[in-house]
């Protein structure tokens, strides 16, 4: 009997969920139990100086295991150098930052255990312990991913969210990496801590809807401070805080603002003032303003579930000995 063509294509479909559900399984919260049993210790050290010297770290340590996971899946591919790489990329380009503190991590974990923990698992830990210690929650994160071979710019240009987009492109580019619209809410909190150039809101302040016309969703008490740090022509590497008025902790504040017409990227405001969101963000961005235990619920969630994105396992990929190149 002749099967249709359907009934292969469902198979194809089949086969791929069954070999991504294998990759998942072997992931472990105790992959390095035996052969790295300081590891988490070594980790927790290392970015607890580097966010001494430097508090906006953990925000910069959270957002590179996000734009790591959002491009060939969680495989370190962000870390490697080269003018083909994806810190070249647009959204990357003068922007993503923390590699030197991601070099002395790996060099204190090599130093106890030479060529046994993956760079793409570094940053699943350092993005964790970043997170709690700003005051947000814990989770075990789940470890066993291998280092990528190659960097893929074109993917970063064209798969990572920008501050520029319409809430149906975050969307569409979260649903194309296996995230919901929980996720994109959610991770977006992520933006509770950290800074924010000009060049990424500045779009805001002038011009937005018309000449001279700022954008209508911004507060104006903020929007008058807004345009006397970043005037027109100015310097769009100048920087201001994403969360204001609750600048380094890890909380649900994020949400009241976006309330208050306080969002400082488009990306972030449209989560409740765009007509889009009015049937699909809007209530959950509610939600969280008044519950930080749900948002801190469904953060951990995300978290778990962006950091099972396309992880390279067995003898897929490597282990890298240095996070910035490929073993010779």
């Amino acid at each position: 009997m002749k099967k249709s063509n359907s009934f292969y294509g469902y198979s194809l479909i089949l086969a791929f969920f069954m070999l991504s559900l294998a990759a998942r399984s072997q992931l472990s919260t105790d992959f390095y139990n035996t052969s790295c049993p300081k590891l988490l210790t070594i980790v927790r050290t290392q970015v607890q100086n580097a966010i001494k010297v430097e508090t906006r770290m953990a925000a910069s340590l959270l957002r590179l295991h996000f734009h790591d996971c959002f491009v060939n899946g969680c495989d370190g591919s962000v870390l490697l150098d080269g003018s083909d790489g994806e810190k070249f990329a647009l959204p990357n380009l003068n922007s993503i930052r923390g590699f030197e503190v991601v070099d002395n991590i790996k060099s204190s974990v090599e130093s106890a255990c030479p060529g046994v923990v993956s760079c793409a698992d570094l940053l699943a830990i350092a993005a964790r312990d970043s997170v709690l210690l700003n005051g947000g929650p814990i989770w075990k994160v789940m470890l066993g991913r291998r280092d990528g071979l190659v960097a893929n710019q074109t993917g970063a240009n064209n798969g990572l969210p920008s501050p520029f987009d319409n809430l149906g492109n975050i969307t569409l580019k979260f649903a194309n990496v296996g995230l919901n619209v929980t996720d994109v809410v959610s991770l977006s909190g992520g933006h509770t801590i950290g800074l924010a150039r000009c060049a990424v809101f500045s779009n805001r302040l002038y011009n937005f809807s018309g000449p001279g016309i700022p954008d209508s969703t911004l507060d104006t008490n903020m929007l008058s401070d807004l345009q006397n740090l970043c005037p027109v022509n100015g310097d769009g590497n100048k920087t201001t805080f994403l969360d204001r008025n609750s600048t380094d902790l890890f909380d649900n504040h994020y949400f009241q603002n976006l309330l208050n017409q306080k969002g400082l990227l488009g990306s972030d405001q449209i989560l409740f003032s765009s007509d889009e969101a009015k049937t699909t963000t809007q209530s959950l961005v509610q939600s969280y303003s008044a519950n930080s235990s749900r948002f801190f619920a469904d953060f951990v969630n995300s978290m778990i579930k962006m950091g099972n994105i396309s992880p390279l396992t067995g003898s897929n990929g490597e282990i890298r000995k240095n996070c910035r190149v490929v073993n010779s």
